[in-house]
């Protein structure tokens, strides 16, 4: 049965784009696949609030988040975590043999500042990574404090991880410092999985030049290079079904108004926290809320799973609480192309299920 998805993603997919998907194949290295990429690019320039130069990847997020602190880290990584995706990125450090420290908020708080000047300040590190929307907790990290404390640090590369933000939020990486800031296809922007998309700034580039050993594949400097030299061609084979479909994509969320789409994920924020309030608990720290994601306190110690069994019945997914608080929490997405209306839609049904 389908299920019309309020999960951290994949996100609902229109059919209009999904169709784009099936356009025929074009060669990878002709002169229409490099007009696509271009186009790509400098629409996703516009999103990101930048001059940087694009990369896409066909990977998930991650497969950007590996190849960053692979790439760029010369001396050692700070990774500041405010939740399961945090994590990963550290994990993702150990397992490349790059030398990282883990600094972790606790759940359902944003990083502390602090913090986050006194490691930057011990020299220590020439990398730091921060995750702006951590959907494990429902936490939207404040990017400006951040980048004001980040800004006194010249020698620090910034990775920004925005998978569930961009294309939800206004984040202006110029004006922010961020360095490298990756995203994913199936969370805000409204795509399905499998193509990710990054800032690589002129001081990452410089960093990566004196990185010995930065992976294969998902080396960021030799994709950067590659296009460069290629005209906007990389080295391995792109996801060209992917390509279209961003490419068009990109053309509806900018037509829609980078200002409107921020707006209207604020507004079904703001009615889904409210609901919260009134029946539940928000989970995360009031000051810090997501702008695509609330995690909700079950305190009616209601059945999470059972919810969303009835839900599925009438055509609906949430997704329950990550990992330790599963059952304990459970979240709802307000993402891509979902509205106020669908939103009402689904805190009506949950309302008549649980008898609210």
């Amino acid at each position: 049965m389908y299920k019309k998805l309020f999960i951290p993603g994949p996100v609902e997919v229109k059919k209009d784009v999904l169709e784009k998907m099936a356009t025929p194949m074009i060669g990878h290295r002709s002169k229409e696949a490099s007009e696509l990429q271009r186009s790509i690019s400098n629409k996703l320039r516009k999103m990101f609030y930048t001059k940087e130069e694009i990369l896409l990847s066909t990977t998930s997020g991650s497969g950007l988040m590996e190849g960053a602190i692979r790439s760029c880290t010369a001396k050692r990584a700070a990774v500041f975590s405010i939740g399961a995706f945090g994590d990963r990125w550290y994990d993702m450090a150990k397992h490349n043999n790059v030398q990282a420290d883990l600094y972790k908020a606790e759940w359902g708080k944003a990083i502390n500042i602090n913090e986050l000047d006194r490691a930057l300040s011990t020299g220590r590190y020439d990398l730091v990574c921060v995750t702006h929307n951590e959907t494990s907790t429902g936490v939207m990290n404040p990017v400006d404090e951040i980048s004001q404390t980040v800004k006194k640090y010249p020698e620090v590369v910034w990775c920004l991880d925005t998978v569930s933000s961009m294309g939800g939020t206004k984040i202006e990486v110029d004006k922010l410092g961020v360095d490298i800031c990756l995203t994913s296809s199936q969370k805000a922007i409204g795509l399905p999985p499998g193509i990710a998309a990054c800032s690589f700034s002129e001081k990452a580039i410089e960093r990566a030049k004196k990185v010995p050993f930065r992976g294969y594949y998902l080396d960021l400097l030799s994709l950067y290079e590659y296009i460069q030299k290629k005209d906007y061609q990389y080295p391995s084979t792109p996801s060209l079904s992917h390509m279209f479909a961003m490419d068009y994509q990109l053309d509806k969320i900018l037509e829609e108004g980078l200002e409107n789409r921020y707006n209207r994920h604020l507004d079904m924020a703001n009615y889904v926290r409210e609901w919260a309030k009134k029946h539940f608990e928000l989970f995360a720290e009031e000051k810090y809320l997501s702008n695509t994601l609330t995690n909700i306190k079950n305190t009616r110690n209601i059945s999470v799973a059972d919810l969303n069994k009835e839900l599925g019945k009438r055509g609906f997914q949430i997704s329950n609480g990550y990992g330790s608080l599963k059952e304990k929490t459970f979240r709802i997405a307000h993402m891509a192309e979902c509205t106020l209306d669908d939103i009402k839609e689904l805190l009506d049904n949950i309302n008549d299920i649980l008898n609210l």
